[in-house]
């Protein structure tokens, strides 16, 4: 898919061969790494259709995107960051919508003291990641609404099927100690590569424990194949899945596998539930609806939301920043990360950001929602 603003970055530079009227780059660079290609690309691709929102300007200022793949692969991205900071000289970076890709950007990002934020809720070791903000919901939020909802709907106890990379670990983490905290019991915690074709086994361990409900710990359309692998094994208590499997992905590979499941998700989904009240609601509305007019009927996803939602931040910190220093200095890029961690409260289409020093994650659990699969489509959960 060509973006737009790679279309506007070709038309900059016919402009400049007819003579001197335009400046020779954009005022703000934005330097964008995503899952493309490769097994996790059912996030990367939506994401990169969020893109196609945003405005000619972003705080005041024109911008140019330079867009790279990587393949979902950890080092790839990293060594993305690195010619992105070194020789395209970008003022903030998007991206990775991938985990484990994210987490290496970080390090990148940290060296090259360049703000990174994170399309996917990587998380960093202490002392590290300083320069990383993240786009989405963090793993305990999300983790949260689960239990929460198998509490309320009487859950003892629940197995745990998913990937063995830093997102699933870092599910399985958050989920323990609220599990433990709420009395319920995980009765096993199986996992499994995201390229793997089967997980038969899996499944059979998980059911074998005879637990109230399965948990699914997977993204995009990767989020089905467990999903009926334990629905064709004959389970019949209540599947969940994470935010990363709130997408139409799930529904049209899952089939009726996963009617009456359970997804804990991002508030651009099914935005039209929020009460009135919520400060996302108008902005998450208008979002899915300009969206949807663009892509079709149903095409709404929380990933393309966190892709605006990146504007909707860098629209309001990118005016202080620049009262310190101008877009292509390090005295900007260093006023960029010092913007954020003290603007304050802002309203984007997941819920209200408020990023501190010592919080760059910044969302809380009025950013979630639980989702049930009902007649082929999302709808609210009881």
């Amino acid at each position: 898919m060509k973006h737009k603003n790679i279309l506007r970055a070709t038309l900059l530079a016919a402009s400049l061969s007819l003579g001197f009227m335009a400046p020779a780059q954009a005022d703000l660079k934005i330097g964008v790494v995503l899952s493309l290609t490769g097994p996790a690309s059912g996030l990367g691709i939506p994401v990169n259709t969020g893109f196609e929102l945003w405005p000619d300007t972003v705080g005041g200022e024109k911008v140019t995107f330079v867009t790279l793949d990587d393949g979902s692969d950890p080092a790839r991205a990293q060594k993305n960051v690195q010619r992105l900071i070194s020789e395209d000289k970008v003022d903030v970076i998007i991206g990775s919508s991938t985990t484990t890709p994210a987490i290496a950007m970080g390090e990148a990002a940290a060296e090259g003291e360049t703000v990174q934020l994170a399309a996917s809720p990587a998380e960093f070791p202490p002392g590290k990641g300083t320069w990383t903000f993240r786009l989405p919901q963090s793993t305990a939020v999300m983790a949260g609404g689960v239990i929460d909802h198998m509490k309320k709907h009487g859950v003892k106890n629940f197995a745990f099927i998913g990937y063995s990379d830093a997102y699933g670990e870092s599910w399985l983490k958050d989920l323990t100690a609220l599990a433990k905290e709420a009395g319920i019991e995980i009765t096993t915690a199986e996992r499994y590569a995201r390229a793997d074709t089967s997980v038969t086994a899996q499944a059979i361990k998980a059911i074998a424990t005879n637990p109230d409900a399965i948990l699914i710990v997977a993204s995009g359309s990767g989020a089905a194949m467990p999903h009926t692998t334990v629905v064709d094994r004959g389970f019949k208590g209540k599947i969940y899945q994470t935010h990363s499997a709130a997408s139409r992905d799930l529904i049209r590979l899952g089939g009726k596998a996963v009617e009456g499941s359970f997804v804990v998700s991002g508030l651009a989904v099914l935005p039209e539930e929020l009460p009135d009240s919520h400060p996302s609601k108008k902005i998450a509305t208008d979002f899915v609806k300009a969206y949807e007019e663009k892509f079709g009927a149903g095409s709404r996803n929380q990933f393309a939301a966190h892709a605006y939602d990146a504007y909707l931040i860098l629209d309001k910190v990118v005016p202080v920043a620049k009262e310190k220093g101008q877009p292509g200095t390090k005295e900007f890029r260093v006023a960029l990360k010092e913007a954020l961690e003290n603007y304050g409260s802002i309203p984007i289409t997941q819920g209200v950001i408020t990023y501190t020093k010592d919080d760059h994650f910044g969302l809380d659990k009025q950013a979630q929602m639980m989702l049930t699969v009902k007649d082929g489509a999302f709808a609210a959960a009881d």
